[in-house]
């Protein structure tokens, strides 16, 4: 039976989402899910490395959220245009999103400040803006007096602190997005995971369109990812096949995490080092090559994520542990509770 968008549905009271993330870091509820015992343990993220065995392998996405939310007018009109950097495609040239989308047409020229505008060059597929800016400096030190740091729009608090929505292990600039589950980490808590036997590996993917494009095809497999500009080094392909090839575990941290290991996969789980862009789907019955386990946040209905994690423990699993983080009372979302999937 062909699976539909709505198979991925549950409801979500508006409460559970969670609008400021939790003090310190590590303090976030953690829903642990075993797999081979079937059984549920809830507790905190800094209980983690109870959860780990010697050897696990832990891979993480150092991918950088940039202050990528700005704002603009255009000349002789009201309204405020919002501009969401996706990718930057050359020196002066950044592909968007624009709202409202409709007044935002080739050749628009906006005004983000006295030293910043924009000019729209093109209009692409999904609504994509290619916007060329002009500056006079460093357009990065600009962005950062300009910018605001790009929160999901079901987060109506403002941000205390910009560093709240980086991991305190992000190294590479470029993202719309933060990788959400690694939002849970301390540099404390990543010392224990080693002094458990277990240890960290690091690969990029600059979070854009395909990982928060809604799905709006009525079937699953009408959907079409946006495509994500992905890095893994040679350093990171020799730890992770080390892993592979001596039966220890490779956990992904994120599903960002999940996209790089298994567009790089073959068929015997070993990784490629090498660098590219990625359009994977992961939707159920997929078999995993690469990925043995999962940490993840709680994402929303009907959503990709929610479809990968349906991928990994199954579709009736994954909306019975959702409703019971709803029932349990856990925080939903960016700045909310994760889960442990092994």
């Amino acid at each position: 039976m062909e699976l539909l968008t709505h198979d991925f549905y549950y409801d979500l009271p508006e409460e559970l989402i969670a609008q400021t993330p939790v003090e310190p870091r590590d303090h976030s509820r953690l829903l642990v899910y075993s797999r081979a015992e079937d059984k549920v343990t809830h507790a905190h993220f800094y209980d983690l490395p109870s959860f780990l065995k010697k050897g696990d392998l832990l891979v993480i996405n150092n991918t950088k959220v940039i202050p990528a939310r700005i704002f603009a007018h255009m000349e002789g009109r009201e309204t405020t245009f919002e501009i969401l950097l996706l990718r930057r495609k050359d020196y002066t040239r950044w592909e968007c999103i624009m709202r409202p989308a409709r007044k935002a047409k080739k050749g628009s020229v906006l005004k983000v400040s006295d030293e910043l505008s924009a000019e729209v060059e093109d209009v692409g597929d999904y609504g994509v803006r290619t916007v060329k800016f002009a500056f006079d400096g460093v357009f990065e030190d600009i962005l950062d007096r300009v910018g605001n740091m790009p929160l999901p729009p079901y987060i109506h608090e403002k941000l205390a602190d910009k560093t709240r929505y980086n991991t305190v292990y992000s190294k590479t600039d470029g993202s719309a997005a933060a990788p959400t589950a690694g939002l849970h980490f301390t540099p404390e808590l990543m010392q224990r995971v080693k002094d458990v036997g277990a240890d960290f590996c690091e690969v990029l993917l600059h979070i854009g369109l395909g990982t928060f494009r809604p799905v709006k095809a009525e079937k699953v497999t009408e959907h079409e990812m946006h495509s994500e500009y992905y890095e893994l080094s040679p350093e990171a392909a020799e730890k992770i096949n080390a892993a592979k090839r001596e039966g220890r575990r490779v956990i992904a941290v994120g599903t960002t995490a999940v996209r790089v290991l298994e567009s790089t996969a073959a068929e015997d789980g070993t990784v490629r080092a090498q660098t590219g862009e990625t359009k994977i789907f992961i939707y159920p019955p997929y078999k995993f090559r690469c990925v043995d386990a999962l940490i993840t946040n709680f994402h929303l209905p009907e959503s990709t994520l929610v479809m990968l994690v349906s991928a990994l423990i199954g579709r009736e699993k994954t909306l019975e542990l959702y409703n019971l983080a709803v029932k349990e009372r856990y925080r939903f979302f960016s700045f909310g509770d994760s889960c442990f999937f092994e």
